[in-house]
């Protein structure tokens, strides 16, 4: 770890990601539970998912993305100060994921690294994190990483959940701009608790251990109440996404881009709506990867980086909502 140098901001340098190669169509889908193509379309504006190989680890798919991210920044990955994964589906209990990612990228093995669980809001509860280790100069390279595989939790004979998931991963370098001005002006992360139950995996820790009662009851797999979810993202995305532009005196007229998490088109559409931002200035990818958690912002990032939408100095606007319930909104000037 670095001495401390205050800087004023912290920048991404470059960003990757992954998606792996079996894509399952909502036709395939149709096929394994009653379901329909139109159905899953019309109500979540999502068509097909990608789907990890069988002996494929959530690992595999982060430190994928990770080089692809670390091959965008110019940056080696012996560089880097610190490796965060943000991921609810680890490769296992212990150690964390980043431990995997550090070694088979070839970090520092002094290079600190840890795991974040805060779901579809994983990736900014990380880039949070990581803006105020480089701001208040304790690093100076982080690799952050959003990446789930959870088509492994979900229940296939469930159709209101099992529809909505698909595996990926995401990654950014975080480092201290260099003219002080680009970079993450702001994030805001928030939490309540008191709305747990309205999206979890209720069973296999330590308050439901894993047992033949708990996977007979597919407790081991995710439970959502639709409705309630629905309704708390759009208002708190909505307002997390408004205090972004006010800690920074904007409004949507400044903002180029705005980066949703991909849970929903209805809430994409919702969140849109209700902060006046274009629809037409809105990333979207949800109709072919569908919901993939803590990677969706920022595979949605890379993409709209890689296509050449994202320009040097435009403001892209961020905001996510995942289990906890946990949520949050980011600003930054490419």
């Amino acid at each position: 770890m670095t001495s401390p140098t205050f800087v004023k901001r912290a920048r991404i340098l470059g960003t990757g990601h992954y998606l792996p190669e079996r894509v399952l169509t909502n036709v395939d889908v149709e096929k394994m539970v009653d379901t329909s193509d139109e159905w899953i379309s019309s109500r979540t504006g999502i068509k097909e998912r990608h789907v990890a190989a069988e002996g494929e680890a959530t690992s595999d798919m982060a430190i994928a993305a990770a080089k692809n991210a670390l091959e965008m920044a110019g940056v080696s990955a012996k560089e880097l100060d610190m490796i965060i994964v943000a991921t609810i589906s680890p490769d296992m209990q212990m150690p964390a994921t980043a431990m995997f990612v550090q070694r088979a990228i070839g970090a520092r093995n002094d290079c600190p690294g840890f795991d974040v669980a805060a779901a579809c809001a994983g990736f900014l509860y990380n880039m949070s994190i990581a803006d105020a280790f480089i701001r208040t100069g304790q690093a100076k390279r982080i690799l952050i990483i959003g990446a789930e595989m959870i088509t492994r939790y979900v229940d296939w004979n469930d159709r209101n959940t099992c529809v909505l998931f698909g595996d990926g991963a995401g990654a950014a370098v975080i480092g201290p701009s260099e003219d002080g001005e680009r970079g993450i002006l702001s994030t805001h992360i928030y939490a309540d608790g008191g709305q747990a139950e309205s999206l979890w995996i209720p069973g296999g820790g330590t308050k439901n251990p894993m047992s033949h009662e708990i996977i007979d009851s597919k407790q081991h797999r995710v439970k959502m109440v639709g409705k309630d979810v629905f309704k708390f993202a759009v208002k708190a995305m909505s307002a997390a996404a408004e205090t972004a532009l006010t800690a920074n005196g904007m409004t949507v007229k400044d903002v180029d881009w705005m980066i949703p998490h991909q849970a929903n088109l209805r809430i994409i559409e919702g969140v849109t709506q209700r902060t006046g931002m274009p629809a037409e200035r809105v990333i979207v990818n949800i109709a072919n990867t569908a919901n993939t958690s803590s990677a969706s912002v920022a595979i949605a990032l890379d993409q709209a980086v890689r296509q050449g939408k994202i320009k040097p100095n435009q403001n892209v606007l961020f905001a996510a909502l995942g289990g906890g319930i946990a949520w949050g909104s980011a600003l930054v000037r490419w």
